[in-house]
């Protein structure tokens, strides 16, 4: 078996020494290439060229972005639709503060147990096919969204020089809220058998939990998963009542939301929105840019994952 070990040395959890301990222990199973990211995008390209090459396992060790890069390459070459048997298998060791879809999959946050793991699940061929979500020409693992989230996002991405931290991400979705960078334009949602709506932020899920503030999942639509298609979860306001009611319900474990000011649906093939002008846009926490219009579809077996 071939493999490429992509390490971001700049995640919050990787250190030279684990990345040369995960090293060793994967290249006592497979042939292996590792490379170390210099620029953003770089996953990307190392991931699409190893796809191309018919690698075999290319393994992720950094936090959720680099994950998101290295599956927007593998799949690069798939036109968007499900490629499980014919693109490498997905490894991932986490690496950074959050570690949402490794922590989706049941994976170990620790990294030493999550390189003990892989390499079960390599001598075992043991691997999980994942559903995905592609927003126009992104894929994405957990989750994406317009509007306040992706405000949010923005936020933090100014602030890189700083550790990411709950209270970071807390702290700027206060100012956000309160000081909304691009103001709230209306967002209209389109979804199959319901006529469009109109709502001021949307957030897409692929799993449940939508993400983590610290130990605690958030959870917005909690019947979606890896095998299912993908949620919606959208406020038609933000009014500082129906914000505080969904915040508490989002950190229930197996919370319902309800509420008038809530557009919730699960298990969508296909959700497309339009904006009035442009606006924020995150998929996996990493702020793609600002659009006026995103469809996101559900793409069943897209990637197999070793778990």
């Amino acid at each position: 078996m071939r493999a490429v070990l992509v390490v971001n040395p700049q995640a919050t959890a990787t250190t030279p020494g684990g990345r040369d301990v995960l090293a060793h222990a994967l290249a006592s199973e497979v042939k292996l290439d590792v490379v170390e990211t210099d620029y953003r995008g770089h996953a990307l390209a190392v991931a699409r060229t190893a796809a191309r090459d018919d690698i075999d396992l290319v393994v992720a060790h950094g936090g959720d972005g680099t994950v998101n890069e290295v599956v927007n390459g593998l799949l690069a070459d798939t036109a968007g639709r499900a490629g499980a048997r014919s693109v490498p298998m997905l490894g991932v060791v986490p690496g950074g503060s959050a570690n949402v879809f490794a922590r989706a999959l049941g994976l170990p946050r620790d990294p030493v147990e999550a390189t003990h793991r892989l390499l079960h699940a390599i001598e075992e061929r043991r691997g999980r096919q994942v559903g995905l979500g592609i927003a126009n020409d992104r894929w994405f693992t957990f989750n994406a969204g317009l509007g306040w989230d992706a405000d949010v996002v923005a936020g933090v991405d100014r602030r890189r020089g700083k550790r990411t931290s709950p209270t970071l991400y807390m702290r700027t979705a206060l100012a956000s809220y309160l000081r909304p960078p691009l103001g709230r334009p209306a967002l209209t949602v389109r979804v199959p058998g319901a006529e469009p709506d109109e709502v001021r932020t949307a957030f897409i899920s692929n799993t449940d939990p939508w993400s983590y503030l610290g130990s605690r999942p958030v959870h917005l639509n909690t019947d979606c998963s890896f095998d299912t298609g993908l949620g919606l979860f959208a406020l038609r306001s933000l009014g500082l009542p129906s914000v505080l009611r969904h915040l508490r319900q989002a950190l229930r474990p197996n919370s319902k939301h309800r509420g008038r000011r809530l557009l919730r649906h699960d298990d969508l093939e296909i959700v497309r929105i339009d904006a009035e002008e442009p606006v924020n846009f995150q998929v996996d926490g990493d702020l793609v840019g600002r659009r006026t219009s995103v469809e996101f579809i559900s793409v069943p077996n897209a990637l197999t994952v070793a778990v």
